[in-house]
């Protein structure tokens, strides 16, 4: 949980309820009554709130489009694959398969094939074929992204150790780690999310049912985030601590940020494959919210760094004010601690070591002992996990005062592809170069 963020979520208007009466207003042109109806909150059309409030039935130029989630499309071919860059959307699904015993290399092409088809379709809003499952009918793109990686292992199963890069090595172990091993590690990862939570749904079902015969589900954790439009105006997201969640995320503005983000053009030394790919870090990170919530407001601002209402740092200003390391209160002491989270975190403390942070939400019940099973699934990206992720967990890992508060349960890495071109798939480079 490094103290940088994403991009802040996009500004969409908060949409009025439906209406729920028997009355109900003309069809806009061209959009059939059901389709309005099924696609309220998805395509942008809703009915005033004082005509859903008194029941009465609306004249068409009452009907206002509104900033439509439903129709909001992310691009399936380009120069990195998508759900990277683009703003975490509302709902998650992170999914590992492993190849069955027999399959190699020409099944997991045969399957990249498959994958990468599906998500070109659902991507542009179109159905997963004659096969379709109808869950998302009458929804649009909603902002679905699919994306896909390959674990260390998978080069061994298809015969390509020579092709598996340098800097996809298992990660090394870590105090603060509780790690369930049938929940890490996997051949194939794919990434889905969308902001709608049937959309994303579909999308799963379609790639489980791709994966026909040649591999077979080995972990699926699923994840939310707030929607948007939620706020009244864009914000860094909260995570479930109710702490704002990143605030030093690399920008795709700033001029280093591919260089810290991708695998260079060129692929690098061992691994022309990879341009323009990235490297994931996924961790399922527990929060132990019981113990959290008993702390009082200035004890978990101490832990954090920042304050809580706005995320400004405690040496003062607002959420982008630079942090002063070196300010001190009246008896002396540091103003932020030195086990802060966001002190730990910085890149400035770490050899100007970043990651871009694209993390879910998640919230599987309630354990034995009624305690929530709650947190964060973690994931970032960037050229190279050990100049990234690891040297910043290390450090984590020596005297962060937020671990006292968090279990790392599940972890693992992806070396990601660059994007497919028109007419070709995902890792077609790599298992067919």
């Amino acid at each position: 949980m490094a103290d940088q963020s994403f991009p802040r979520a996009r500004a969409a208007a908060e949409p009025p309820g439906p209406a729920t009466g028997d009355s109900s207003p003309p069809d806009p042109p061209g959009i059939s009554r059901r389709r309005l109806f099924g696609t309220a909150g998805a395509t942008g059309l809703a009915f005033a709130a004082a005509g859903a409030a008194t029941g009465q039935a609306l004249a068409s130029s009452d009907v206002e489009p509104l900033s439509s989630l439903g129709a909001r499309r992310a691009m399936f071919h380009g120069k990195h694959q998508p759900g990277i860059i683009e703003p975490a959307q509302a709902c998650g699904h992170l999914v590992a398969f492993d190849l069955v015993a027999g399959a190699g290399r020409t099944e997991a092409a045969a399957l990249l094939r498959r994958w990468s088809e599906t998500a070109r379709l659902l991507m542009s809003g179109d159905t997963a074929g004659s096969d379709d499952t109808g869950v998302a009918r009458d929804a649009g793109p909603s902002s679905l992204t699919v994306t896909f990686g390959f674990g260390h292992d998978f080069f061994t199963r298809t015969g390509l150790e020579e092709r598996r890069p340098s800097a996809l090595v298992p990660l090394p172990e870590f105090s603060s780690d509780r790690l369930d091993k049938g929940r890490s590690d996997g051949h194939l990862w794919v990434q889905i999310g969308a902001d709608d939570a049937l959309v994303a749904f579909h999308a799963l079902r379609a790639i489980q049912r791709d994966a026909g015969e040649a591999a077979r589900l080995r972990w699926q954790m699923n994840g939310f985030n707030r929607s948007p439009g939620a706020t009244a105006r864009p914000m860094t997201a909260r995570n479930l601590m109710g702490q704002i969640d990143g605030t030093r995320n690399p920008r795709p503005e700033e001029t280093d940020f591919d260089e810290r983000v991708f695998v260079p053009a060129s692929g690098g030394q061992d691994a022309a494959w990879m341009a323009n790919g990235s490297y994931a870090v996924v961790r399922r990170i527990r929060m132990l919210l019981d113990d959290w919530e008993k702390l009082s407001l200035s004890a978990q601002e101490d832990v954090i760094g920042r304050r809580k209402a706005d995320g400004a740092p405690l040496t003062g200003g607002d959420e982008t004010t630079e942090m002063d390391l070196e300010k001190t209160d009246e008896a002396g002491y540091l103003v932020v601690p030195v086990n802060a989270h966001a002190r730990i975190t910085r890149p400035d403390q770490n050899d100007g070591a970043a990651m871009l942070r694209r993390a879910f939400s998640y919230h599987d019940g309630y354990d034995a002992d009624g305690l929530p099973d709650a947190g964060l699934l973690f994931v970032c990206w960037q050229a190279d996990p050990l100049r990234g992720f690891v040297p910043v967990q290390r450090k984590l890992d020596r005297g962060d005062a937020l671990s006292e508060y968090i279990r790392h349960e599940a972890g693992a890495l992806f070396a990601v592809p660059g994007g497919a071109s028109p007419g070709e798939y995902v890792g077609q480079a790599l298992l067919e170069g």
